[in-house]
């Protein structure tokens, strides 16, 4: 009996083996199709492929999808564990054709692959045609099947269509019969819903467009989508009517019932199917970045995994049980997808952390559910204030509260349910009006009630599509903008992400068919992400699906400075202390900020050191991990959090490098750092940290200011350029330009030496100045001297040797040098009881165009700027003597 994975392989081996490339399965999140919540077929990936909008290198495509439906229009939740065949995680099989082969070889291909691979009798299958599908309907005559098993189907069953408009074309579907001893009839009949006769096989021919008339033309390019979802020819193939007795599903449903020591067949089967089904889709969502939260995919997320979690909880498990069945789901599927493997540490993190919190309200609430039915009339339903209190005060959503009756024989209010949400929202909406925001942010709050929180995209893509859902144009919502205007454009989903943490926001660009908007900035207000942006070519109308693309160059640049900051923080707390917090950061594309607790200027010893740290961690080349944690968890584990930041229940932890002696839970984890940025995938895509420098920002708070990758190297490059320029300058290696430069600043310095004695003996002689020898003012003897080409820094010394020179006296002089002029008065100490080097120096000042001056009574310094004032100045002087 062929298993699941020798099934798949089959599969994939058929169709490469006819010239079909094996693509990869694309994300469950949907990058190129707004409308949908999550990926639901195996054709979302090469949606663009079919109505010509993107080429690729091949024309014949196969894949294994994977796909959800537990939200929006494709919801199966409220039936998975009850019936046979529907789950929220599938996998759909599939070949591709995108204008090279049709009908003549699908059809072929198909009925050979069924009936000689995977070896099902003919006389078991029937197939259906569109009623005016001729040509398919020869094909399968020639193939083999006879004309009472081709039946032709008048309904949308066999035709598809992507949406109101644009490609469609008719289907043929292959059925398997299982036999008269199971109720049911052919498709097309009265008994079509029952079980006898199951779908195995689908292929659309797309051959049309169609246009708002209802008119229809042939495609230039006719393609083939064909989809076989694996579950069910799976069980086909291993006997079995039920999708849970495969072997992929009995091996997590005896996982189940080993880790709650209940009977996987008995009874209670139930519940351990809905943890088998639920233990895919919850696993292989985190695997591909959705998280739990309140909004979104996150919250059909939460949904899902809080209903499994009730159903351990029915079968009596006491502590979390669905991270137990991680690694068997690894086994059975982490070879076809190796995603599992990669994030299986965060896939166990995130399940034991959402079942931990709501074990603790669990109980509690459904002891709530017992009391508020115990006063209610039999088969009356739980009034939609009832159901909404679970809701909003024990985080259970409708549709567990639903689960949970529907045990019970009962129900809920849903339109009691919803009166209460809204009622709450409106409390909420009036709360927030008089919170003192600016009144044009209600719009933002508008927004957010009307379409709800955008959904970030931009963790694992830099490029997606989405839908326009609002566009602000000076304050005020319009439909449509033009090529010229400046607006702020809000969609169902983003890759941009929006400033916050000290990251700058993206730019990049939005475009709608031949139009075009160049985003400079993004923003956050109330869950709604804002694009600013221009609009340069054609316009843009709310309701527009876009092409949103972030600049990758300018992302990958903010990712390796946000990166950096935390390597950083840490490598300042291992140099500096543990007192080093940090107090605000830039991470931009040009460089990075970083403000931290300290109380004095970092050596240049420590600023080397740190920057060391940080390279030899960027070195290190270690992956970038990211968990979802409580805030206390992350913080027992010695996360840093950003300082001033409000955390909810949950916050995302960035790890990164490995030290002998760190912290997380093997005590090696380098940092650990509450944070909402994001990073690059390993620490070697830093590429490279210089520091230039720390300064003071605020008492206590010091700046360290970096640049890395692309800038650093920038940096450096111009540094070796003028280290070059400099060593061609001095006619010296660069090596030794050090040297060279201490020994011309040595010579200098003993120049200028040389140069101010020569001064000095200049000026004592009288040579370099004008004006009369000393001579006696007063009664006492007075020299004053006006000098050019002599410093200021040089009277002092002057002044004191005509003390020695004169032994008793007053001396005033006034220098000028390169348009500087300082003055100087000096009273030997005999004098200076009757007189003060300061007044003498105020007397003098105000003539050469100064203000003051001061010192002490027997020398005393001032400057001014009119040189031609000298002469005025000294007589000024003399009059102090004479008085």
């Amino acid at each position: 009996m062929p298993s699941v994975n020798d099934i798949r392989s089959t599969f994939l081996s058929y169709f490469e083996k006819n010239g079909h490339t094996v693509v990869p399965s694309s994300p469950l999140v949907p990058r190129n199709d707004p409308t949908l919540m999550f990926t639901n077929s195996g054709m979302v990936q090469f949606k663009n492929c079919f109505t010509g909008l993107e080429r690729r290198d091949y024309v014949r495509a196969t894949s294994a999808q994977k796909c959800v439906r537990a939200g929006g229009k494709h919801n199966d939740l409220d039936n998975v564990g009850y019936t046979a065949r529907h789950h929220t995680f599938f996998e759909m099989l599939g070949n591709f054709s995108f204008g090279d082969y049709f009908k003549s070889e699908a059809i072929p291909f198909a009925w050979e692959l069924i009936t000689g691979d995977f070896g099902i009798p003919k006389d078991r299958l029937y197939t259906t045609v569109f009623h005016t599908d001729d040509e398919a309907f020869e094909i399968w005559k020639k193939v083999g099947v006879p004309e009472d098993r081709i039946i032709r189907i008048a309904t949308s069953d066999n035709f598809w269509q992507m949406g109101d408009t644009g490609p469609c074309g008719p289907c043929t579907e292959i059925f398997y019969d299982h036999g008269d001893h199971i109720w049911g009839g052919p498709p097309g009949s009265p008994e079509e819903d029952g079980d006898r006769f199951i779908e195995i096989w689908n292929i659309v021919f797309m051959q049309n467009e169609r246009f708002a008339d209802g008119s229809m033309t042939e495609l230039e390019m006719q393609s083939i989508d064909t989809g076989m979802g694996l579950e069910r020819i799976s069980a086909l193939l291993q006997g079995t009517h039920d999708n849970y007795e495969t072997d992929l599903f009995k091996s997590l449903i005896e996982a189940s019932a080993q880790a709650t020591g209940v009977d996987p067949y008995g009874e209670k089967n139930v519940h351990h199917r809905v943890i088998a089904d639920h233990l895919r889709s919850t696993s292989f969502l985190i695997a591909d970045g959705v998280m739990p939260s309140n909004e979104g995919r996150g919250y059909v997320l939460r949904r899902i995994m809080r209903r499994a979690m009730r159903h351990a909880h029915l079968l009596g498990a006491q502590d979390p049980v669905m991270y137990r069945l991680v690694p068997e789901l690894v086994r059975q599927m982490g070879e076809a997808y190796p995603e599992l493997r990669r994030g299986q540490a965060l896939i166990e993190e995130t399940l034991k952390l959402e079942e931990t919190r709501f074990k603790q309200t669990l109980e509690r609430g459904l002891k709530l559910l017992d009391e508020e039915l115990e006063g209610l009339d039999a088969g009356s339903k739980l009034p939609g204030a009832s159901a909404f209190k679970l809701y909003d005060t024990y985080g259970f959503p409708l549709d567990l509260t639903q689960d949970a009756l529907r045990e019970k024989g009962r129900e809920v209010d849903t339109a009691g349910f919803d009166a209460a949400m809204a009622e709450q929202k409106a409390k909420a909406r009036a709360a927030w009006s008089g919170s003192g925001e600016t009144a044009d942010a209600t719009i933002w709050y508008d927004i957010a009630e009307e379409k709800g929180a955008t959904e970030f995209l931009g963790y694992d893509t830099e490029k997606a599509e989405g839908e326009i859902v609002a566009l602000v144009r000076d304050g005020a919502r319009v439909e449509s903008v033009k090529e010229g205007e400046t607006v702020q454009i809000v969609v169902n989903q983003t890759p941009f992400y929006a400033e916050a943490g000290g990251q700058v926001g993206d730019a990049g660009v939005i475009r709608v068919e031949k139009s075009i908007a160049k985003v400079t900035d993004t923003k956050k207000v109330a869950g709604v992400f804002i694009h600013f942006a221009e609009v340069l070519e054609g316009s843009l109308r709310v309701g527009n699906p876009a092409v949103l693309e972030v600049d990758h160059t300018r992302r990958t640049d903010i990712r390796a400075n946000h990166s950096a900051t935390h390597l950083l923080h840490e490598a300042l707390r291992e140099t500096l202390g543990d007192h080093v917090a940090q107090r605000g950061s830039l991470n931009a594309p040009d460089r990075l900020r970083f403000d931290f607790s300290h109380t004095k200027a970092l050596t240049p010893e420590e600023i080397a050191k740190v920057e060391r740290d940080v390279n030899d961690f960027i070195r290190q080349n270690t992956a970038v991990e990211t968990r979802i944690m409580t805030p206390d968890d992350a913080r027992a584990l010695g996360a840093q959090a950003l300082f001033g930041e409000k955390y909810g229940d949950e916050v995302r932890v960035v790890s990164m490098g490995r030290a002998n002696t760190g912290k997380g839970v093997d005590g090696k984890t380098y940092s650990i750092e509450l944070c909402g940025g994001t990073h690059v995938t390993r620490t070697g895509d830093i590429g490279l940290c210089v520091l230039l420098g720390d300064s003071a920002s605020s008492a206590g708070v010091r700046r360290i200011e970096a640049l890395t990758g692309r800038a650093a190297l920038a940096h450096l490059a111009g540094e070796a350029q003028r280290a070059t320029e400099v060593a061609t300058v001095l006619k010296t290696p660069v090596s030794e330009v050090v040297d060279r430069v201490k020994s011309l600043a040595e010579e200098r310095r003993k120049l200028e030496q040389e140069v101010a004695a020569l001064r000095q003996q200049i000026a004592m002689g009288g040579g370099a100045g004008s004006g009369p020898e000393a001579k006696e003012v007063g009664g006492v003897t007075f020299l004053a001297q006006a000098l050019r080409g002599v410093s200021g820094k040089d009277l002092r010394a002057l002044i004191d040797a005509h003390k020695t020179r004169l032994g008793s006296g007053v001396i005033l002089l006034i220098a000028e040098e390169e348009g500087k002029v300082a003055v100087a008065a000096g009273v030997t100490d005999d004098l200076t009881g009757r007189i003060s080097a300061v007044d003498v120096l105020k007397a003098a000042v105000p003539a050469v165009g100064g203000k003051g001056g001061g010192g002490r009574p027997d020398m005393a310094q001032g400057g001014g700027k009119d040189f031609s004032g000298a002469e005025a100045a000294i007589a000024a002087a003399e009059k102090v003597l004479e008085e």
